[in-house]
């Protein structure tokens, strides 16, 4: 069971570490979105690849915040019926839902976004528009990285159920940064 522990310990590691960059990349978007503001209305000036990189920040932001968000349990579910749950009950709904879902999503997302990825790699995408940014496989490329780093959450849920699951840990009311007890 101590391999469990350890399994669960470093997947929730990488999931926060994926929340750090999430909050990082928001902090330079806000800095980027105000230097955007500063320079179009007070600068009378507008910088097409500052714009472009807000969207690229955002979608960083979403990217990666989501195996967070699966690890703080900060996501989208029915909480009216969860909550009431026992949690073993809630265990095997986390466990199932991981294994079902979570994993095999994550792995169609990477799949194709790979693929995504490497077509805009080998074309040397880069921004449309005069000005923009030029090489745009950067930004698609966070589409796989981001299914991996799902995946490794949708793990973790399952490593964090099995525990639960085992007596050793207990799910709290409200989940903190941890999301255990």
């Amino acid at each position: 069971m101590r391999w469990i522990i350890k399994l669960d310990n470093g997947l929730a590691w990488l999931s926060t570490f994926c929340g750090w960059v999430a909050c990082a990349a928001m902090i330079l978007m806000a800095g980027n979105v105000f230097y955007d503001v500063f320079t179009r209305y007070v600068l009378n000036d507008v910088s097409i690849g500052m714009q472009e990189m807000e969207w690229h920040l955002y979608s960083v932001v979403f990217l990666l915040g989501i195996p967070y968000a699966l690890r703080t349990d900060g996501h989208v579910r029915v909480d009216v019926l969860y909550a009431r749950w026992s949690d073993k009950t809630k265990a095997w709904i986390n466990l199932i839902g991981a294994i079902i879902f979570i994993i095999p999503f994550s792995y169609l997302i990477w799949k194709y976004g790979y693929a995504f990825a490497v077509e805009s790699f080998s074309m040397g995408e880069g921004s449309a528009d005069p000005g923009g940014l030029p090489h745009r496989w950067i930004i698609k490329s966070v589409i796989p990285i981001s299914a991996v780093f799902t995946g490794i959450a949708g793990l973790n849920m399952a490593t964090q159920a099995l525990r639960v699951m085992s007596g050793e840990k207990t799910y709290e009311a409200k989940h903190g940064a941890e999301g255990l007890a």
